[in-house]
C-alpha cells in the first residue's frame, strides 16, 4: 500500500511516499505552488500517477492542542483532496516536525534557510514515518 505524506505550505508543499509495504517513508519531494486550486490539481495528478492509496496530511495544531488558522487550511485541503481523489485523508498531528527537520539538516551540515525545499520534504517524510510507525503498533 503506497501512502502519501504531505506537509502543506503556502508556497511549498512537501511530499513523501511510503514504500510498497507501507513501512518506510521515502521519495521526498516538493511542489512549489502558491495558488491553492493549482496545488490541488497537481496533488491529484501526483496521487493518480503514483498510485497512492491513502493520504496523510500534516495537521499543525498549536502547542496547547488547539487548532488555529493554519490547521483550518489543512482541514479544507483534506476535504478537497478527499472529494477530488476519493481517498481517505488522515490529519496527523505535526507539532515540531519542522523543528525536527531543521535539526536533521543542521546535523548534516545544511543550512535550513538555503535549503527551504529540503526542510519541507524532510518534514513530509517525518509526518509520514510517524503515521507509519503508529499503524504498526
Amino acid at each position: 500500500m503506497r501512502i502519501l505524506g504531505i506537509d502543506y505550505g503556502d508556497a511549498r508543499t512537501g511530499l513523501s511516499v511510503s514504500d510498497a509495504t507501507g513501512l518506510l517513508a521515502g521519495s521526498p519531494s516538493v511542489i512549489e505552488e502558491w495558488n491553492r486550486d493549482r496545488l490541488l490539481e497537481r496533488l491529484a495528478a501526483y496521487i493518480r500517477a503514483e498510485r497512492i492509496e491513502e493520504i496523510v496530511l500534516g495537521y499543525p495544531k498549536n502547542m496547547d492542542g488547539t487548532a488555529g488558522g493554519r490547521a483550518q487550511k489543512c482541514e479544507e485541503l483534506a476535504r478537497d483532496l478527499e472529494r477530488e481523489t476519493g481517498l481517505r485523508v488522515v490529519l496527523w498531528d505535526e507539532r515540531r516536525t519542522t523543528v525536527a527537520a531543521h535539526a536533521i539538516l543542521h546535523e548534516t551540515g545544511k543550512r535550513a534557510k538555503k535549503h527551504r525545499k529540503t526542510v519541507d520534504a524532510v518534514a513530509a517524510a517525518l509526518i509520514l514515518q510517524g503515521y507509519l510507525d503508529y499503524r504498526r503498533q
